[in-house]
C-alpha cells in the first residue's frame, strides 16, 4: 500500500497519529509424519506406492472397504502351492488380509506382478478405470464354478437400454446392455443430476441424419438411453480428462462439479428409468468413497476419501498414510472449480484473486440404502482360508525375524573366508581378473565380542582343518582398485575379538571382515603347520593360460624369496601345469583391469624384488609360443586374451515388435563399431544389406526399448549403445527396414487426419 494512502485522512487508517495493525493467527495441530502411526490414529493402514501406482492404491482401498467384496475375495479357492505373484486371487487375498491385520503399510508388488504389470511403463499405460475393469474381469473369471460365482455382477452390474423410436411410423429398436461403471460428463454439467439428465437426453435423428428403419426407409426418429436397473454398488467415473480437437491434446477439466451425499435416482417420477424397469427397488444411494486426482493432465497424485462404515467419519487414504478428515474436506472441497482468496481490505473495490483448484473428484462410489446391511457385512478371521492364515502368519514371523536380525546387526559381523578351492572353482568361470568373488565364498555370522580363537574352532569344524594348521591373511584394496591378500594375521591380532579385528582390517572398507585361509598340505594330503614367513618371503598366486582352448585357470600359490629369480621356480611351475620339465614358459604379471587391462611380461633373469613383485601378486604363465607350430589361435598370449575378456560382451537381441523375448545372442566386443555390430546382426539374420538394420537401446529403468532408435552410425562403439545413464545393459532391439536407414533418416513422417461432419475422425 502506498504511504500516501496511509496518510490520507479520508481513508481513516490514522487516528490521533496512531495506526492499529491487526493480525489473525490460525493455530493448526501439526502432524509429525515421520512418527505418525496410521493404525494407532485411525485403525486403518495404507498401501505403499511403487512409483506410479497411487491411482491403483486408491481403488484397492475403495474395494477393500466394500466388506461384501472383501469377503467374496477371501472365499475364492486358492491352495498353499499357489504363488501370489502368479495368482490374482491369492495376491488379492494376501493384500486384503494384510490391510485388515497388519500394523504397517502394505506392499502391492505381488498383486501387480500377478496381472502382468511388472514395469514402471505398465502403470503409465493404464488408468484407474482400465485397472478396475482388468481386476473385475479377471476376478469374475476366477470366481466361475466356485461358491462366490456371480459376486462381481451382483455388486457392480446394472443394465440400460439403447433405443431408437421412429416419429412418423410404428417402428422401435431396443438394445439391452450391461455396465459395471458409468462415465458421466463433467463439462457443461453442474452436478451428478445434470450428468444423468445429459446421459438420458433424447437425440433427434432428422435432416441429413435420418434413421434407416427396416422396411420403412429413412425416417425421423428419437434416440436415447434409459436405465432398466442400477447395481447395489454404483461406480461413477467422472470424465475429467478429454481430448481437445482444437489443441490436438488431452486436457483436464477442473470445472466445479457437485455431488450429493445422498443420490436419488428415482427423482422426478423415475425419469432415468425405462418404462419396463423394475420400480419395486428404491434407488436411493449413500456416498461411500470419493477418489481424487490432484494435478494436471500429464501427471499428479491420486488419493481417496472413504467412509468405511458409512457413518459420519471420513478417512483420507493417501498411499502409506491414513488420516481422519471432516466432511467438508472429503466432500465439498473435492468439487473442483475456482477458489477465491479472502479479501485483504474488504472495504475497497479490488477484484478478488481467483485460482483454479487442481484437485478434484474423478470417481465416486455410492451404495444403495436398501442393500447397505448386506454389503457392509462383518468380515473376520473365519472368512479366511486356513492355509492363507498360516502362510501369512509365517510371512509375518519371517518379517519379525528379519527385523530382529536387523536390530541386532550391530552385535554381529560377517566374516567371509576364501580358500584355494574357491580360487580354483571361480577362475576362468565366474571371474578372470583378481582372485575371487567374495559374494560367492562361505560367510559366517559371528558375534563381535567373541575371541578370534573361538572363530578358528568354528572353521576347524566346518572344514576339518585343525586350528594349528590354519593361517589367515587380511585382504587389502590397492590403489589400482584390485583386491589381494596383503599380510597374515600376527599372533597379537589373533588374540583379539572378532570386532576388534574387523576394525583393524576395515579402515576404509565395509563392515565385513574378509580373510584368505592358507593351509599347506603334505604329499599324503594331510595338513601341515604353516611355514615360517620372513620379510624376504613373498606369497604369489599363479594362473595358467591355454591359448588353443582359450582357458585360464588357477593352479596354485608359492612362497618365493624376494632375491630369488623366476628361473628358480620354473620346474615347480611346469609341474603345477602338468608340462614336461623342459617346457619353455612365459610369465606375465596381472597388474590391474580397470579402466583398462595392464598385464606385463616378467623378465625371468631379474629378481622378484627387481620385478616389483610383493605378497598377493598374480603371475600368469603359458607355454612359450612356437613360431613354426602352424596352429592358428585368436589370442596367442595372456595380455591379448585378458584384453578380449575385458571387452567381450554377450548381447541379447530382441525384435522391436516382441520387446519381451530374446531372439538370439551374439558375443561381441565393447569396442566394436556401429558398422561391426549391424554387420554381425545382418549375418545372423541372413540379410545382405546391414544398412537395413535399425537398432534401439534398452532403458534399464523401465525395462523397455528407448523411444528413439539409434541413428545410422550415431554412436562410436557397442558400449555407447549399451550404457543408459550410469547402468550398462546387455539388451538391444532390432528392426529390419524396407529401405536403408541412411535413406530413411532423410524422410519426414506426416500424420494426416481427415474430418467429416457425420463420421468419426479418420
Amino acid at each position: 500500500m502506498p504511504l500516501s494512502e496511509l496518510y490520507d485522512p479520508s481513508r481513516g487508517y490514522l487516528v490521533n497519529d496512531t495506526i492499529v495493525v491487526e493480525a489473525e493467527v490460525a493455530v493448526r495441530k501439526m502432524v509429525d509424519y515421520w512418527t505418525y502411526d496410521s493404525k494407532k490414529e485411525t485403525g486403518y493402514v495404507g498401501l505403499k506406492n511403487q512409483g506410479a501406482t497411487c491411482y491403483m492404491n486408491s481403488l484397492l482401498q475403495t474395494l477393500y472397504h466394500i466388506p461384501y467384496f472383501r469377503k467374496a475375495v477371501y472365499h475364492m479357492p486358492t491352495t498353499e502351492n499357489d504363488m501370489p505373484s502368479g495368482s490374482i486371487p491369492l495376491a488379492l487375498q494376501s493384500l486384503f488380509y494384510k490391510l485388515q491385520y497388519s500394523d504397517n503399510s502394505v506392499a502391492t508388488k505381488e498383486l501387480t506382478k500377478s496381472f502382468g504389470w511388472d514395469t514402471y511403463d505398465s502403470f503409465m499405460q493404464h488408468d484407474v478405470q482400465e485397472l478396475n475393469r482388468v481386476l473385475c474381469e479377471k476376478l469374475e473369471d476366477k470366481m466361475k464354478g466356485t461358491v462366490v460365482e456371480g459376486t462381481i455382477e451382483q455388486l457392480f452390474e446394472g443394465h440400460h437400454i439403447n433405443y431408437i423410436e421412429c416419429i412418423n411410423v410404428d417402428y422401435k429398436s431396443n438394445r439391452k446392455e450391461s455396465f459395471y461403471d458409468l462415465q458421466l460428463d463433467v463439462k457443461g454439467c453442474r452436478d451428478v443430476y445434470a450428468s444423468f439428465d445429459k446421459y438420458v437426453e433424447v437425440e433427434r435423428l432428422e435432416g441429413d441424419n435420418k434413421y434407416h428403419a427396416e422396411n420403412h426407409g429413412l425416417q425421423d426418429a428419437k434416440k436415447g438411453v434409459l436405465f432398466l436397473d442400477f447395481p447395489p454398488v454404483l461406480q461413477l467415473q467422472l470424465k475429467r480428462f478429454e481430448y481437445d480437437y482444437m489443441r490436438d491434446t488431452m486436457v483436464k477439466i477442473n470445472d466445479r462439479y457437485e455431488f450429493p451425499l445422498q443420490l436419488d435416482l428415482d427423482r422426478d417420477d423415475g425419469k432415468y428409468l425405462a418404462p419396463d424397469a423394475d420400480r419395486s427397488i428404491r434407488n436411493l444411494y449413500t456416498l461411500h468413497s470419493v477418489l481424487v486426482h490432484s494435478g494436471g493432465v500429464h501427471g499428479g497424485h491420486y488419493y481417496a476419501f472413504i467412509r468405511p462404515t458409512l457413518a459420519d467419519q471420513w478417512y483420507k487414504f493417501d498411499d502409506e498414510r491414513v488420516t481422519k478428515e471432516d466432511t467438508k474436506k472429503a466432500f465439498e472441497e473435492q468439487y473442483g472449480g475456482e477458489e477465491e482468496l479472502p479479501q485483504i481490505n474488504p472495504g475497497f473495490n479490488n477484484t478478488p484473486f481467483k485460482f483454479t483448484k487442481y484437485s478434484n473428484a474423478y470417481m465416486l462410489v455410492y451404495i444403495r440404502e436398501s442393500d447397505k446391511e448386506k454389503i457392509m457385512c462383518n468380515v473376520d478371521e473365519k472368512d479366511i482360508a486356513e492355509h492363507l492364515r498360516i502362510r501369512l502368519k509365517k510371512e509375518q514371523e519371517e518379517k519379525e525375524h528379519k527385523k530382529k536380525e536387523k536390530a541386532e546387526a550391530h552385535l554381529y559381523t560377517i566374516i567371509k573366508i576364501a580358500r584355494d578351492e574357491d580360487l580354483k572353482e571361480q577362475t576362468g568361470k565366474d571371474i578372470y581378473f583378481d582372485l575371487v568373488d567374495h559374494e560367492k565364498v562361505r560367510s559366517f555370522r559371528i558375534q563381535k565380542q567373541l575371541p578370534f580363537s573361538t572363530f578358528k574352532e568354528e572353521v576347524a569344524k566346518e572344514y576339518g582343518i585343525p586350528v594349528q594348521f590354519q593361517r589367515f591373511w587380511l585382504w587389502a584394496k590397492r590403489q589400482n582398485h584390485t583386491y589381494r591378500p596383503n599380510r597374515p594375521l600376527n599372533p597379537h591380532e589373533e588374540m583379539q575379538s572378532v570386532g576388534q579385528l574387523r576394525e583393524i582390517s576395515n579402515k576404509a572398507q565395509n563392515a565385513e571382515l574378509k580373510l584368505f585361509l592358507e593351509v599347506e598340505f603334505g604329499l599324503d594330503l594331510q595338513p601341515l603347520p604353516p611355514p615360517e614367513k620372513s620379510k624376504e618371503d613373498i606369497l604369489l598366486f599363479f594362473k595358467l593360460y591355454n591359448p588353443e582352448k582359450e582357458v585360464l585357470c588357477f593352479v596354485g600359490r608359492l612362497f618365493v624369496k624376494a632375491l630369488g629369480k623366476p628361473s628358480d621356480i620354473l620346474r615347480k611351475l611346469t609341474e603345477m601345469a602338468g608340462f614336461t620339465p623342459d617346457e619353455e614358459i612365459e610369465l606375465y604379471e596381472e597388474i590391474k583391469f580397470e579402466p583398462n587391462v595392464m598385464c606385463e611380461h616378467i623378465d625371468k633373469k631379474l629378481t622378484f624384488r627387481a620385478s616389483q613383485l610383493e605378497d598377493g601378486d598374480i603371475v600368469c604363465f603359458q607355454k612359450s609360443p612356437k613360431a613354426d607350430s602352424g596352429t592358428q589361435v585368436r589370442y596367442p598370449d595372456i595380455p591379448s586374451f585378458l584384453e578380449y575378456v575385458h571387452n567381450r560382451q554377450v548381447v541379447h537381441f530382441r525384435s522391436l515388435e516382441k520387446p519381451k523375448d530374446d531372439e538370439f545372442c551374439l558375443e561381441l566386443s565393447k569396442l566394436h563399431t556401429y558398422d561391426d555390430v549391424v554387420e554381425r546382426v545382418a549375418r545372423q539374420l541372413g540379410l545382405d544389406d546391414p544398412a537395413k538394420i535399425r537398432l534401439t537401446s534398452h532403458n534399464c529403468y523401465s525395462q523397455q526399448p528407448k523411444p528413439q532408435p539409434i541413428r545410422y552410425q550415431g554412436v562410436e562403439h557397442l558400449l555407447d549403445m549399451l550404457v543408459h545413464y550410469n547402468q550398462t545393459s546387455d539388451i538391444l532391439y532390432y528392426e529390419v527396414l524396407d529401405i536403408p536407414l541412411p535413406e530413411l533418416q532423410f524422410l519426414k513422417t506426416l500424420k494426416v487426419a481427415f474430418h467429416h461432419a457425420t463420421k468419426e475422425e479418420v
